[in-house]
C-alpha cells in the first residue's frame, strides 16, 4: 500500500516536493534581484511584519496585528511556562476546549493540532518547549485562503487567488471500518499514516450508516486537505472588502490570509469571519495546487506572476517610503535559524 501511494504522489504533481515549484523558478528572482540591485529586495514588502514574513516571524504578533473582531482569541505559551497560570490565561480569554494549539514560529501545518483536553494540553506543551500559541477553536463551516496585494502608492488593492478548502471525510455503511473506509478513499488512503495518528482509537470501530467521519480539523495540504481553486468567486465587493481589511493593518501589502466563515456571501461583504493568520512574502497562492483544474506550467507561471508583484511592491516601498532592505547576510542567517529551528521540531515530533 505504501508503495502504491508513493507511485501515486509522484504521478500527480500536487503532492511534489516544493523545490519542483521554486527551482525552475530561480532564474526569474535573480533577474528580480538584477532589477532592483539588492539580493533581498523583498524584505520591504510588509514592513509591519519581521523580514516581511520570511518565515521567522512570530505568528502571535502578527495575528495582533489583525483588528480584534476579525481574530480569534490567542494566547502566547512560553517555554516551560508553569501549566497552571496556561489555564488561567485561557480562562481570562474565554478559550475553551476543544482548542487548536500550534509553534509561534513554523509553517505548512507543522504540530498544529486540535486538543480536546487540559491533560491533552499539557502532555503537548511538555512535548514541546518552545513558544506555542493557543487560539479558540474556529467552529465555522468553511475555511479558505485569499491572496491579497496593493501598491503602496494605490488605494485599490488586488485579490489574485482564493483558495477553497475541502475537508477529508468518509461516510460509514455501518459494515467497514474507519480504516477500511479510508483506505477505499482514493485520497484519504494517500495520508492513513497521519490519519491513523490522529484516529488511533477509532480505526477498528464501524461507523455507523450515513455517519460523515470527518479526518482533519486542520486546513492544511499536508494534513489532506484538498484545496480547490476558487478564482471564479474574485469580486469588486469581496476586493473593496479586503481593501479596508488592508488599511486596518498599516504595513502590510503583500500576503495571503487564510481564514474561516460560514456564508461566501457574508465574507464577500466583509462580514461574519475570522483570520487565522496572515503569511507574507513566502506566501503562496495555494489555488495552483488543485491539479484537477489546474496545470504544472500554469502553477510556475501564477508563482512568477506573485513574485513580479511583490518586487513592485517592496521596490516602492524602498524608493518611495524609504523602507530599508535587509541586508542579504542578515536574511540568510534568519533562513538558516529557522531551517534548524523545524529540524529540531521535526526530532522531538
Amino acid at each position: 500500500m505504501r508503495k502504491n501511494n508513493t507511485i501515486e504522489k509522484l504521478t500527480n504533481w500536487e503532492h511534489w516536493p516544493t523545490a519542483m515549484f521554486y527551482v525552475p523558478n530561480l532564474p526569474y528572482a535573480f533577474y528580480l534581484a538584477f532589477k532592483a540591485k539588492h539580493l533581498a529586495f523583498f524584505s520591504a514588502a510588509n514592513p509591519c511584519i519581521k523580514s516581511s514574513g520570511n518565515g521567522t516571524e512570530s505568528k502571535y504578533e502578527t495575528i495582533m496585528l489583525v483588528p480584534k473582531e476579525y481574530r480569534p482569541k490567542s494566547i502566547l505559551v512560553k517555554p516551560n511556562a508553569d501549566f497552571y497560570n496556561v489555564l488561567i490565561d485561557i480562562q481570562k480569554q474565554k478559550i475553551t476546549f476543544p482548542l487548536i494549539a500550534k509553534p509561534d514560529v513554523g509553517f505548512r501545518g507543522l504540530l498544529v493540532k486540535k486538543i480536546n483536553s487540559e491533560a491533552a494540553l499539557r502532555s503537548y506543551l511538555e512535548k514541546y518547549p518552545i513558544n506555542i500559541i493557543i487560539q479558540e477553536f474556529l467552529d465555522y463551516e468553511n475555511e479558505c485562503g485569499i491572496f491579497y496585494h496593493r501598491n503602496p502608492e494605490s488605494e485599490t488593492g488586488k485579490i489574485t487567488s482564493i483558495t477553497l478548502k475541502r475537508f477529508l471525510s468518509v461516510i460509514g455503511n455501518g459494515k467497514h471500518t474507519l480504516k477500511e473506509l479510508i483506505l477505499k478513499d482514493n485520497r484519504a488512503r494517500l495520508y492513513l499514516e497521519l490519519f491513523s495518528e490522529i484516529h488511533k482509537k477509532k480505526l477498528n470501530t464501524i461507523p455507523k450508516k450515513n455517519e460523515t467521519v470527518k479526518l482533519t480539523a486542520i486546513g492544511n495540504h499536508s494534513k489532506g486537505t484538498q484545496f480547490i481553486n476558487g478564482n471564479h468567486l474574485i469580486s469588486d465587493t469581496l476586493i473593496k472588502s479586503f481593501d479596508k481589511l488592508n488599511k486596518a493593518i498599516p504595513g502590510w501589502f503583500y500576503g495571503r490570509i487564510d481564514l474561516k466563515y460560514n456564508s461566501f456571501s457574508s465574507l464577500e461583504n466583509g462580514l461574519d469571519f475570522k483570520i487565522l493568520e496572515i503569511n507574507g512574502i513566502l506566501a503562496e497562492p495555494t489555488h495552483i495546487y488543485d491539479s484537477e483544474n489546474y496545470t504544472y506550467f500554469k502553477a510556475l507561471k501564477s508563482i512568477r506572476n506573485h513574485w513580479r508583484n511583490v518586487y513592485e511592491i517592496a521596490t516602492i516601498n524602498n524608493k518611495k517610503f524609504k523602507t530599508p532592505y535587509k541586508s542579504p547576510k542578515l536574511f540568510t542567517s534568519e533562513m538558516i535559524e529557522l531551517k534548524r529551528h523545524v529540524k529540531k521540531i521535526k526530532k522531538i515530533c
